[in-house]
């Protein structure tokens, strides 16, 4: 039987669902307990931040080639076994990236690990899709929520790990099991197929779906931010011990949890085009707090903002697209996707040479500026 005579006769149900939930966690764990490791990654190779930030360009482009491929792939083999393709080559990238020092072998397991990440990614919001239109309910938000879930878990857990003076190295042996206990948990009701219609592999983005796009982009740039540069930020700017840097990203995906997992009431009280304003402002305003309070509970608190700000933005602008008669849908979300990714992928390793050239206090007030375009951009955007 074929994946499309499979989508044909079978409606996925509560089972679907509670896969699906697992499987966001699965993506937002899985990432998260790189930004713990970063400055560890740094000191034992060595490296300023331009040189990072080519590193953390290694992610993004494994992450970007891997996700318009992941969508052609799960609609020949189905979302189940593409899915669970990506989770293991997160799991085999873990360990390297806690022990390794040779910069062109960061390089490539960097590759790898953003190979995976961005197959889990593609992968699971497709079938979210799938999912979400069978059950003929609003879900997004909370599939969403559960990602950011797996971003506390895995950014408090593994620096919680750390603090206990476990190694990097076994710190990730624990993230391994707990991913593929979670997929063997996941794996038997992920989707045996994938989209019914697939289109191209890779789109152009034009029009209002290039706005909608690079507004993605920015406010994924912003949370890449967090991911990649915050622990950094703690260690280099306000001093806090190594292990413990992680908090940053842990007080983000705190606060963007909570604001997806409330987003559909919030949208429905406030409007989509407040929550972009309001919400381009708050997460401005934290990024702001961070650099120019020289305090890191203050950098905390920003973070937090920032997460709040940031976290029914993407959602909202996803919406838009739906409304939108410039291109297909089918086509438009793929593009904006991999556009908006590669804001939280491949922008970072912007930062990095920014601040090179110049600081990384100077680089989070760009993002901040790119905030605050997006607040005001959300007044004439029609959503």
């Amino acid at each position: 039987m074929t994946a499309l005579n499979t989508s044909a006769t079978f409606v996925p149900g509560r089972l679907e669902q509670m896969s699906t939930r697992i499987a966001f966690f699965i993506a937002g764990f899985g990432i998260a307990a790189w930004a713990p490791l970063v400055p560890y990654a740094k000191d034992r190779a060595g490296l300023d931040e331009a040189t990072l930030g080519l590193l953390l360009l290694c992610l993004g482009v494994g992450s970007i080639l891997a996700m318009p491929m992941a969508g052609v792939l799960a609609s020949r083999f189905g979302c189940r076994r593409v899915l669970s393709g990506g989770t293991v080559l997160i799991c085999l990238a873990l360990p390297l990236l806690a022990t390794v020092s040779s910069v062109p072998l960061l390089m490539a397991t960097l590759f790898l690990f953003g190979a995976g990440l961005g197959t889990v990614d593609s992968t699971v919001n497709l079938q979210a899709v799938i999912v979400e239109r069978a059950s003929g309910k609003t879900m997004m938000s909370g599939f969403h929520g559960l990602f950011s879930l797996g971003g506390i878990v895995g950014a408090a857990g593994v620096s919680a790990l750390l603090g206990l003076g476990l190694s990097p190295l076994g710190a990730m042996l624990v993230v391994i099991v707990i991913l593929l206990a979670a997929l063997a948990k996941a794996a038997p009701h992920l989707l045996a197929y994938g989209s019914e219609r697939s289109g191209p592999a890779f789109a152009v983005p034009h029009g209002v779906v290039l706005l909608i796009g690079s507004l993605c982009f920015v406010v994924f740039l912003a949370e890449g931010a967090a991911l990649d540069w915050s622990a950094v930020f703690l260690v280099s700017e306000r001093g806090l011990e190594t292990a413990y840097a992680g908090l940053g990203y842990a007080a983000f995906a705190l606060t963007m949890t909570v604001g997806r997992l409330t987003g559909d009431g919030i949208v429905r009280r406030l409007g989509a085009t407040r929550v972009i304003v309001f919400g381009g402002t708050l997460a401005a305003a934290g990024l702001l707090l961070t650099v120019l309070v020289p305090a890191w509970e203050a950098a905390l608190l920003g973070y937090a903002l920032l997460g709040a700000g940031c976290s029914n933005i993407v959602p909202v602008l996803y919406t838009a697209v739906g409304k939108q008669r410039v291109m297909p849908e089918s086509i438009a979300v793929p593009a904006i996707t991999t556009l908006g990714y590669a804001g939280i992928l491949a922008g970072p390793a912007v930062i990095g040479f920014i601040a090179h050239g110049s600081s990384l206090s100077f680089a989070f007030v760009l993002i901040a500026l790119l905030l605050l375009a997006v607040a005001i951009t959300g007044k004439v955007l029609k959503v």
